[in-house]
């Protein structure tokens, strides 16, 4: 190799490292997930979005056997704990995180896997009232919100989840949700996925025994995964 190209490469490798250590300190130092337009203002547009999907690629591959991972999100890419580091890390914030009925869990998959949805529409799947509380909770939490109005008598608003909602449970689509696995699955089979999707993502969930859901809730409604074993039972 002619010695200009040898030194083309060594200032190619620099570059690339150089890059490498500018969007690890800024991810590092964000609060939220960065989208890749925030990421390629770092260089002043001058690097392609293709060369810096590489160069996050990179950076994962190199969180390999570590403590944290780099992962692509609905908002953007973050730095984030593995999941087997939660136990340890809960140690040092002994505050309990929210935790949430399965009247809210129910709700949240209703939505989740055929929004958009009116209030009516979730009442007719659970065949109970859906709590103004409920739906506020959920809004609070920046999961759900409304998209539009439908055209029926009241105009009901459309409910549909939040890219907030994908970042807390670690997702970048709807389409990486717990699989549908047929028409006789249940709302509540459907919040138990969900729940054991957002336990990976160190979130809380809990049962509420206040909840006044009906003890079998129509069934062929709303397709989701089996519950999860390790949670506990509808009552």
């Amino acid at each position: 190799m002619p010695p200009g190209d040898a030194a083309e490469d060594f200032h190619d490798d620099m570059k690339t490292l150089d890059a490498k250590r500018v969007l690890e300190a800024a991810l590092i130092c964000s609060g939220q997930p960065m989208p890749l337009r925030e990421l390629g203002a770092l260089f002043a547009d001058e690097i392609g979005a293709d060369t810096l999907r590489s160069l996050l690629d990179e950076l994962g591959r190199e969180c390999t056997g570590r403590g944290i991972e780099l992962v692509s999100l609905a908002s953007g890419w973050r730095f984030q704990s593995r999941p087997e580091m939660a136990s340890y890390l809960a140690r040092l914030n002994p505050e309990r995180p929210p935790r949430y009925s399965r009247a809210v869990l129910e709700t949240l998959a209703i939505i989740a896997y055929r929004q958009p949805v009116t209030r009516g529409d979730i009442e007719d799947i659970r065949g109970v009232a859906v709590a103004t509380t409920i739906v506020k909770q959920l809004e609070d939490r920046g999961w759900i919100e409304a998209i539009g109005y439908r055209e029926a008598p009241g105009r009901p608003a459309l409910l549909a989840t939040t890219r907030q909602f994908l970042d807390d449970l670690g997702l970048s689509s709807l389409d990486q949700l717990p699989a549908q696995s047929g028409a006789g699955d249940t709302p509540d089979e459907s919040g138990d996925a969900l729940a054991a999707l957002a336990a990976q993502a160190v979130l809380s969930f809990a049962e509420s025994p206040s909840d006044p859901s009906p003890a079998t809730p129509p069934a062929a409604e709303i397709p989701a995964t089996p519950s999860d074993p390790a949670l506990e039972p509808h009552p």
